[in-house]
């Protein structure tokens, strides 16, 4: 294989400036990654993981939060779920499934300029509720969709 000149550079100047910013603590793992409730992650219930999460298992049902997912969902593996909310200054929303292993899927804190909407892929493990929490002034409220999980995409 023959190197030319210009990949030569292009090499140099890559690693040098990867080594700037490595020697300058740009790259250093403890601003790049972010701390996580690993007890929350791993509970085996609801409950747990909520209080492990939040400090708390109780929560309201409520109008202003909402979770849009598939009536059903023809492959577990990949399933769209998107939570929106209207209450103000909503802090955190988390989405559980309370028949995986492990419950809580997903968990986002929200800053004070974003919106209250949320949307990714989550595992189901077989035919479950959806549920989303949204923490907001102290409070923890809820909202729930069912989803049917079938075998191979044959509705049954």
């Amino acid at each position: 294989m023959t190197t030319t000149r210009r990949t030569f550079l292009n090499a140099g100047m890559a690693a040098s400036t990867a080594a700037v910013a490595l020697s300058a603590g740009l790259l250093s793992p403890r601003q790049v990654l972010a701390a996580w409730p690993k007890k929350a992650f791993t509970a085996k219930s609801v409950d747990d993981a909520l209080s492990a999460l939040v400090g708390s298992p109780t929560t309201t049902a409520s109008s202003d939060v909402k979770v849009d997912a598939p009536d059903i969902a023809e492959n577990g593996a990949v399933v769209s779920v998107s939570v929106t909310t209207t209450v103000p200054n909503a802090e955190s929303i988390s989405i559980l499934v309370p028949v995986n292993n492990n419950p809580l899927t997903a968990s986002y804190i929200l800053s004070a300029q974003s919106d209250g909407f949320v949307t990714g892929r989550i595992k189901m493990r077989k035919t479950s509720d959806v549920i989303a929490v949204v923490k907001a002034n102290g409070k923890l409220l809820t909202a729930k969709k069912a989803v049917k999980v079938t075998l191979g995409g044959c509705g049954g």
